[in-house]
């Protein structure tokens, strides 16, 4: 079996006090291997977001991981100084961030972006980064990339631009990629456009990529596997085929519900999650989709959960399906 690239062991992140929770995700655990592309997919706040930024070191200074292990090609980099860290970033490990208008520097033109990239981790002479520079935004699929570099980022559209960011991100063939909803922004023309290019560009490079979306639609084009995040934790984890075909948790399965379908008929009904998100600084105790689930059982509101695994090379955090609290209930 291949190594993950990137391997991810009981990550907690903990926020400062006064914030509205202890925790924004609480022992979470997942693998993305070489050539592999792993989604990360839940509600809004469920802690995807940070969980990209806690492996790639991103972090606000008032907010840390407190435990666990982050695992590229086996280096944890949990225990990297920031400046081993930095070298890291772009060369190895690179990101695409949810909206490239904010997050390309708007007085630098973006030639000199994606060579700045070049320039810190590389010993490539000026020429040499050009011709690199020109080569990968080529290779993105943008036209005339000679007058494109010396344009700034408000010169360009927002597919333009997130383009840029996905040349930046690959310029050095990194092992890992995070792409962090790359797609939200963007009209769906563009955002297919981007999806088909990404997936073409990490099957040419064998990349690994952790991208992260709270669209089940993105997740069905482009996944290879889907960790199913809620209020911070993993509760559901596999290929993707088999998650949409047959979901296990009840999380999961009201998420999936709730999507509108375009066989659907025109009378029926949406079918939204029952009940409300549970409050972030009272968070129920147990398992914290049991307010809204229809098949909690006392259990759920006293133990927390942990992931096992589920036929069919998935894992789960659900007590319907541990044979150890189902031996228990029966004795």
């Amino acid at each position: 079996m291949t190594a993950p690239v990137l391997d991810v062991q009981g990550l907690t992140v903990a926020l400062p006090p006064g914030a509205d929770r202890r925790h924004a995700v609480e022992n979470i655990s997942f693998a993305v291997a070489p050539g592999e592309i792993v989604c990360m997919v839940g509600e809004s706040g469920s802690g995807k977001s940070v969980t990209a930024h806690a492996v790639m070191g991103l972090l606000p200074r008032e907010v840390s991981a407190t435990a666990g292990r982050v695992l590229l090609d086996g280096e944890d980099l949990m225990k990297k100084s920031p400046g081993a860290l930095r070298r890291l970033r772009g060369d190895r490990m690179a990101m695409i961030f949810q909206e490239p208008m904010t997050a390309l520097n708007p007085v630098m033109r973006v030639g000199d972006q994606i060579a700045e990239v070049l320039a810190v981790h590389t010993d490539l002479d000026e020429q040499a980064r050009r011709a690199r520079v020109l080569d990968i935004i080529a290779a993105v699929l943008l036209p005339d990339p000679a007058r494109l570099i010396d344009l700034y980022p408000h010169q360009l559209s927002g597919g333009q631009r997130q383009r840029i960011m996905i040349a930046a991100a690959l310029v050095l063939d990194p092992d890992l990629l995070i792409a962090d909803e790359p797609t939200t922004a963007l009209d769906v023309t563009t955002q297919a456009q981007i999806l088909k290019l990404i997936r073409e560009l990490q099957k040419r490079r064998n990349t690994g990529v952790l991208f992260i979306t709270h669209d089940f639609g993105v997740v069905a084009e482009i996944a290879d596997r889907v960790a199913v995040m809620q209020e911070g934790r993993v509760v559901e984890q596999g290929p993707v085929r088999q998650v949409f075909k047959a979901p296990i948790h009840p999380c999961t399965q009201a998420l999936l519900s709730s999507i509108p379908r375009l066989t659907a008929s025109r009378d029926e009904e949406l079918v939204p999650i029952a009940g409300r998100p549970p409050s972030l600084i009272n968070r129920p105790s147990g398992c914290h989709f049991h307010p809204r689930c229809p098949f909690a059982m006392p259990v759920c509101s006293e133990v927390e959960p942990t992931l096992i695994t589920a036929p069919g090379g998935r894992s789960v955090a659900c007590h319907l399906h541990d044979p150890q609290m189902k031996s228990g209930a029966a004795a």
